[in-house]
């Protein structure tokens, strides 16, 4: 693989997981403040949260693997694919030790 494909695939996967990430804090937001903005719920609060859930589900697959996907099983790339999962995957976990090395200090 040329260095310039391995700059764009880590360049798309920085995308992907800000996205992610970005996605993540728009539903821990929902949860913080869920009680404020919609009020104390009986049976629809579990329901509306499973909902969430799945959904959460499918879009982050979708953010996550919808391109890789695309290489795959279009362009024939495999290797280029799981290096994209694969860096994906650090850039997320690059995230989350940076959130945690900030939430220590």
């Amino acid at each position: 693989m040329e260095n310039e494909q391995k700059i764009r695939l880590f360049k798309i996967a920085f995308l992907q997981a800000a996205g992610l990430i970005g996605y993540c804090g728009l539903v821990a937001l929902i949860f913080t403040h869920g009680n404020k903005w919609f009020g104390p719920m009986s049976w629809w609060g579990p329901l509306l949260f499973l909902v969430l859930f799945v959904m959460s589900a499918l879009i982050s697959a979708l953010v996550t693997l919808g391109y890789t996907v695309y290489l795959i099983w279009d362009k024939k790339q495999v290797r280029e694919g799981l290096m994209l999962v694969t860096y994906t995957a650090l850039w997320l976990m690059a995230f989350v030790m940076s959130v945690i090395a900030a939430i220590a200090v």
